[in-house]
């Protein structure tokens, strides 16, 4: 998306004044160096230079004078990227895109809108600020409605703090009561983790905070924190004090979310990633070797469950010197640059996203451009009418297709070198104590990580496991969840060494069964059931030796 303005600057003194009160008062007769004048004030032949002549009456009389060259300034053409989280705007700035701050001094902005009761409109950090009081009010992720039918959004109108309602046309609306209207989601322009906190208070106290607005919004802010911090950690502790309150007193949330977890929450949302990116390189006629990087786009790319599905599905590494929260609209200011003749020495093809073509006899869709053609382009093809001496035809166009970090800290002061001695007699002192609350949360987060694992895997395989193989690796998993349970680390080690054996019998047997190639004691080969062989592995007609022969007569 591109945008551009016009102004006009006068870059030198003039004797008379424009019609603007502000300047005859404090400078008579005087045109200020750089001021702006509107198009219609100016006379000029050329878009780039003019020369302005001014006109004033006094007495009766009418002057002219010249006031000199006059040039028109284009002002900066932008890329914007509206993301479903943040938005950010880039300009080509010495023939590189570069970022532009907001009011506040921040790179992106939060793809948030909010209304208060006296109607204000609310946008960006301010507006998420203000969310947790007002989230009838505030708008979010609403990206996620454009273009889609209530029938296709009921699990997630459920998931957002306001409300989403259905117009005339089956089409998505988001009722705003602080002005009594009803927006399409296009005018407004880590979910599995709310979920889960839901359905485990759910659980166990009883109440659905889904239903209830302010402990929505709370939920989903505490969410997002969670998420972006198991980016770097390996787990993450939530915390919502008096998130509601029954006849029994305030409740509260305190729980840990490990890595684990989370990519189990999410694995079938990892998996649903591979189809689309799959789709574009078919589309594009390239295969995985064909790429020489692959950036990754949005905030939640920095999942490293994400970034490992990237390295195994291109085997490469993902560039990770871009801001994925900044990407688009760099790429944006990159096209408006193109677009208006600021850069040249990239071209960038606009290509049709859908197949369009033409409805012919019995509603059939008949394609005349393909999806992913490179625009401008023309196609033509014959048809005949219907029925013979048709004078008329309705023509009805269609278009579709079904994980080091580093931290830097500058002291304001130093600390005496007593108290420094002191710190690190106490270092030395819980060194051993902090290695093992260490070992014990990685410990715990790798058992979960296998039991998910072994979980899926009996999942998987189904019936292909022999009755007693999977009785041993489901009783070791037991003893497993049961260890995790008990969180004594040895004995979640123990229980894990124990599973993963079984495991291990699990594959083995599955080596073994006939029909898997190269098993022993199995030939997988129809040539092992054609014959008896003897002791020695040969065929039934022995050594056979080939030999080249002579015939002679």
């Amino acid at each position: 998306m591109a945008s551009s303005a016009t102004h006009i600057h006068v870059l030198g003194p003039t004797p008379f004044t424009p019609s603007s009160s502000k300047f005859s008062s404090s400078r008579p007769n005087s045109f200020f160096f750089g001021q702006k004048m509107s198009p219609s004030t100016a006379s000029f032949g050329t878009p780039k230079s003019a020369f302005l002549r001014l006109r004033k009456s006094s007495g009766g009389r009418r002057r002219s004078a010249g006031v000199g060259p006059v040039r028109v300034v284009a002002e900066k053409v932008v890329g914007i990227d509206l993301g479903t989280t943040n938005s950010a705007v880039a300009a080509m700035e010495g023939g590189k895109p570069t970022i532009v701050t907001n009011a506040e001094g921040q790179r992106t902005t939060p793809s948030v809108v909010a209304y208060t009761k006296n109607g204000e409109r609310l946008v960006g950090q301010i507006a998420k600020r203000q969310a947790v009081v007002n989230p009838e009010n505030t708008f979010f992720s609403v990206k996620r409605f454009i273009g889609r039918k209530m029938s296709e959004v009921d699990e997630e109108s459920k998931q957002v703090s306001y409300r989403v309602v259905r117009d005339d046309n089956g089409n998505v609306k988001l009722e705003c009561p602080a002005i009594g209207k009803q927006f399409a989601a296009e005018e407004i322009s880590a979910q599995r983790i709310v979920d889960w906190l839901a359905g485990n208070f759910k659980r166990d106290e009883g109440i659905d905070l889904l239903k209830d607005k302010q402990a929505l919004q709370r939920l989903t802010e505490t969410a997002e924190k969670a998420k972006m911090e198991l980016s770097s950690l390996t787990q993450a502790n939530i915390s919502l004090p008096f998130i509601t309150a029954t006849a029994d007193g305030p409740k509260h949330i305190e729980t840990t979310l490990t890595r684990a977890k989370f990519e189990e929450l999410c694995s079938d949302l990892l998996d649903r990633l591979r189809t689309p990116v799959e789709n574009s390189l078919r589309d594009a006629k390239l295969s995985f070797s064909d790429l020489d990087e692959v950036i990754l786009v949005g905030g939640s790319t920095r999942i490293p469950a994400v970034i490992e599905l990237v390295k195994k599905m291109t085997g490469k590494d993902p560039n990770v010197t871009v801001n994925p929260d900044e990407v688009v609209a760099l790429g944006a200011a990159v096209q408006a640059g193109v677009l208006a003749g600021d850069v040249s020495d990239i071209v960038l093809l606009d290509v049709t996203p859908l197949s369009i073509g033409l409805e012919t006899l019995g509603g059939v869709m008949t394609k005349i451009i393909p999806r992913n053609t490179t625009l401008p382009t023309s196609k033509s093809e014959v048809f005949s009418t219907a029925a013979d001496g048709q004078t008329s035809v309705e023509i009805n166009v269609l278009q579709g297709e079904r994980k080091k970090q580093d931290i830097t800290i500058t002291g304001a002061s130093t600390l005496p070198s007593d108290e420094v001695e002191r710190m690190v007699s106490e270092a030395e002192k819980f060194s051993k104590e902090d290695k093992e609350k260490r070992d014990a949360i990685d410990t715990k987060n790798q058992a979960d990580s296998v039991v998910y694992q072994t979980e899926k895997q009996l999942k998987e395989l189904g019936e292909k496991v022999p009755a007693p193989v999977k009785e041993k690796v489901e009783a070791k998993l037991g003893e497993l969840k049961d260890a995790i349970s008990g969180g004594e680390t040895q004995a979640i080690k123990d229980a894990m060494a124990a599973l993963n054996q079984e495991v291990m019998q699990l594959g083995q047997s599955l080596y073994n069964q006939p029909g898997a190639g190269g098993a022993p004691g199995t030939d997988p080969t129809p040539e092992a059931e054609s014959g008896p062989s003897d002791s020695t592995g040969k065929g039934p007609e022995g050594d056979v030796i080939d030999a080249d022969f002579t015939d002679s007569k």
